[in-house]
Order: C-alpha cells, then structure tokens, then sequence
C-alpha cells in the first residue's frame, strides 16, 4: 500500500518497541485495552471467543489479536503500514487460525465479503477515521449478533488543520455512543477507564451490539 497515510504509519513502525515477553501474571499473549501494562479490562469485554470471526482494524504488531487467536477465535488482523503484516505474521502466525493483511480499513470493509462476529479496534483505526464513513460499513460487515468495541484516549481540545495527513477523532463518550446507535446498532455504552495513577489521562472504552 501507498498512501500519505501509510508512509506515516510506516516511519511510526519503525520506532515501536516489541511488548514484553511476559506481563505482571507470567501470560506470554494477553489484551490490553489501556495504555497501561497490566490494566484494565481483559478480553472477556468481546464475549465468548471460541469459533467466533474477528477482525482487529489496526492490528499493528498483532500482540491482542494473537491472545484471541489463544482462546480459539478465528482471527483477520488489517493495518495499513506495510511492515506490520509481514511482522506480525512472523511473530504469531503460529499460534492458530490467525491471519494479517495490509488495508486502510474503509478500503478493506467497503471490498470484504466476510461477515464478522467481533470488530475491535485498540488506539487504531477508530480513532483515526471519519466514523460516518467507517461504522456503516462495520454494521455492514458484522452478524446480527455482533460486537463492536474500541478504545482510545479521552476527548481532548484537538485543531485539525486543511492538508494534514492524519487525523484523529476526539470524540466525548456520549457522541460515540449517539453514532453507533444513529449507525444501525441496537445498544451501544461507553467508560471511562482511569489511569492507575492518579493524575494521568485515562481510556475511553466503547461497546455496541448488533441486535
């Protein structure tokens, strides 16, 4: 793929530090929905994994979707740095029914013809693209009884300025919420996670289900 938009997600690749072999319990794979080690809410947010379709939308170097790929689920990982799927192919290809790909995730949800259990996204392309384009096209692709999450940090004072290359949606829980519903999807919540200490800037945690 060849896009501003990937030439800098390839440069922000190039700095990324491997996670760390082991977390605070001794586990080798592991979700993380924060930008915390060891914090959080766990995989049990998305529901029974077991046989379930997944597809993350900004993979990266594939550390979450390789966790469910553990617990059965049958794993789609997209992000749009080319690096990233050759990456994370080498690093959990082994581990099961586990797969990643190199896509803008509009591109890739507009031209799919899978139907999708789960859809999450972690600091990924959620935040990253305009959601009156990308959640049509996820209610689209996900089954009746999907869910669809995301996490990002809070909403913060953010100046888009004409011609910048990436853009990021800082959005209050409640407008994610009002989307998502606006969207086709039946129910939808959202939390606030806090930091672990106090004073840092906590996650936004979005949840919605097909029917």
């Amino acid at each position: 793929m060849n896009s501003p938009q990937a030439e800098v997600w390839e440069r922000y690749a190039a700095k990324y530090t491997p996670r760390r072999a082991l977390n605070a319990a001794g586990a080798s794979t592991w979700l993380n929905w924060t930008q915390y080690p060891d914090h959080g809410p766990d995989e049990s947010v998305l529901g029974n994994l077991k046989g379930k379709r997944v597809l993350e939308l900004g993979s990266g170097a594939g550390a979450n979707l390789a966790h469910l790929a553990t617990l059965g689920a049958i794993c789609t990982g997209i992000d749009i740095a080319p690096s990233r799927a050759h990456t994370a192919q080498q690093t959990w290809g082994h581990l099961g029914d586990i797969t990643f790909a190199t896509a803008d995730a509009v591109e890739y949800l507009a031209t799919t013809t899978t139907t999708f259990d789960i859809v999450y996204s972690i600091f990924g392309a959620v935040w990253f693209t305009d959601p009156t384009i990308l959640f049509p096209l996820v209610r689209k692709r996900i089954s009746d009884e999907g869910v669809f999450a995301f996490s990002h940090p809070p909403a913060s004072p953010h100046e888009y300025k004409p011609g910048q290359v990436i853009r990021q949606w800082h959005l209050p829980p409640t407008r994610w919420t009002n989307l998502l519903i606006g969207t086709g999807f039946a129910g939808a919540a959202a939390e606030v996670i806090d930091a672990p200490e106090p004073g840092e800037p906590g996650t936004v945690l979005v949840y919605a289900s097909a029917t």
